[in-house]
C-alpha cells in the first residue's frame, strides 16, 4: 500500500465555496478509481470556526493498493486538470505501517493529519507496535479509518485519521484539521491481519 497527499495552500482571501463546488463535480469520478483504497477530498478553510486552521487548504489524501494505481491516477487526465488549475503540486508518499479502514467512509465530515520526525534513536520496530496500537484506539474512539505510514527518506511519521464528526479531544499544535467533502473508495473495506 502507498499513503499520499498534496496540499495546495490558498489565498486569504480564497473563497473556498469555488474548492467545496470542484469537490461536488469531481469527487465521483474517483469512486470505484483502479487501485484506489480511498480518497478523501479534503479542505480546511480559515473562517471555519468549527476547525480552526491557519491557511485555506485544498488537500486530497489517498490509501492506494498499488503503485500501479497511483501511477495512472498522477499521469491521468485528472491530475492534469489540477496541475493546469493550480499548478503542479509536490506529492507526499509513506509506505503504511497500519491502514484500518470501516466498511464505507461516506460518513467521514473530519479528518486530522499530523507528520512528525522520527528521532534518529528511535527504535523502528517498537515504534510500529506503539503507532498500530494509537491508529487501533482511533478506531475504538470512533475514527472510520486510521492510517499510520513511514516515509524512510526523511523519516516523517503520517498519522491519518478520518471522523464522523469532530474528532475528540482538542486540537494540538501538530495536526492539521480539515473538512471532508467526498470520500472516493473502491472497496468497503480493507482486512488487516
Amino acid at each position: 500500500m502507498i499513503a499520499m497527499q498534496y496540499a495546495i495552500t490558498l489565498p486569504a482571501d480564497y473563497d473556498m465555496a469555488a474548492i467545496r463546488r470542484r469537490i461536488a463535480d469531481k469527487g465521483h469520478l474517483l469512486d470505484g478509481f483502479p487501485g484506489l483504497v480511498f480518497k478523501a477530498w479534503l479542505y480546511a478553510a480559515r473562517d471555519d470556526r468549527a476547525l480552526p486552521v491557519r491557511d485555506n487548504l485544498y488537500a486530497p489524501f489517498y490509501l492506494w493498493r498499488d503503485g500501479e494505481g497511483m501511477n495512472a491516477f498522477l499521469n491521468g487526465a485528472g491530475f492534469a486538470a489540477l496541475s493546469h488549475d493550480f499548478g503542479r503540486p509536490a506529492v507526499r508518499t509513506w509506505i503504511p505501517w497500519q491502514a484500518e479502514v470501516a466498511g464505507h467512509l461516506r460518513g467521514a465530515l473530519c479528518a486530522t493529519r499530523e507528520i512528525l520526525t522520527l528521532p534518529g534513536h528511535a527504535d523502528l520496530a517498537e515504534r510500529q507496535d506503539t503507532e498500530v496500537a494509537l491508529a487501533r484506539a482511533a478506531v475504538d474512539d470512533g475514527a472510520l479509518a486510521a492510517v499510520t505510514a513511514c516515509n524512510p527518506t526523511d523519516w516523517a511519521l503520517l498519522r491519518f485519521r478520518l471522523w464522523p464528526g469532530l474528532p475528540p479531544g482538542p486540537a494540538r499544535e501538530e495536526q492539521q484539521l480539515y473538512r471532508v467533502g467526498h470520500v472516493s473508495q473502491t472497496t468497503p473495506a480493507l482486512e488487516q491481519p
